[in-house]
């Protein structure tokens, strides 16, 4: 995988986590699948896919709205978390953008992450991997009002750190998340995925075609 970043100097990168800095994505689909199969909710892995970046307990709406269900969003996507973090030991990291990370880190330029996951599971997930301390800040979708694609994750990652969102440069793996960051108005890096089609070029707008 190469990732080409858009011209400009920098003074921030913040990352999204899952698919990103870690090759989770599998995961969390084993980890969806064993917790609704036996509640009678199919999740196809290509719509799965399509939501990467939705905060977990918005996704529960959104099958419920689609099977005509009723499961409740926070208790089932704690389950699902739960799930996760018992299979979270065979994480591994995605080694092009953990090398950015750590010349980032060399440099001692402000590195943030910004995730649509809640805040112990994507603390963990940085555990398993040894990054915890290379970040200033990291912003879960549980702090924030509103989740990717909206801008607000990105935009407190930017405040926490204490740099103009202007300067900031997000990795991303999702479309969503990739609006996100556009709507915050900071350029931004497709990291393509298993998942991804093909790799998608970013530009200086922050803005990548989806995959």
């Amino acid at each position: 995988m190469e990732l080409t970043l858009p011209p400009g100097n920098f003074a921030a990168y913040i990352f999204d986590c899952d698919g990103t800095l870690a090759d989770t994505m599998p995961l969390h689909y084993r980890a969806w699948r064993e917790t609704l199969t036996p509640l009678g909710c199919p999740f196809p892995e290509e719509l799965f896919y399509s939501l990467g970046g939705m905060p977990t307990d918005k996704i529960v709406v959104l099958l419920n709205g689609r099977h005509g269900l009723s499961l409740p969003p926070m208790e089932t996507a704690l389950q699902k978390e739960h799930r996760y973090v018992e299979l979270l030991p065979g994480v591994q990291p995605i080694a092009p953008v953990v090398a950015i990370a750590r010349a980032g880190r060399e440099r001692g330029l402000p590195m943030a992450v910004g995730s649509g996951g809640f805040k112990r599971v994507v603390s963990k997930t940085l555990a398993t991997l040894g990054l915890t301390d290379w970040f200033g800040a990291v912003v879960t979708a549980d702090e924030v009002a509103h989740g990717k694609p909206a801008p607000d994750t990105y935009l407190e990652a930017a405040r926490r750190l204490g740099v103009p969102p202007a300067e900031c440069l997000v990795f991303e793996d999702t479309q969503l998340g990739l609006d996100a960051a556009t709507a915050a108005g900071m350029a931004s890096v497709f990291v393509p995925g298993g998942h991804a089609g093909a790799l998608a070029r970013p530009t200086d707008s922050g803005t990548a075609p989806a995959a």
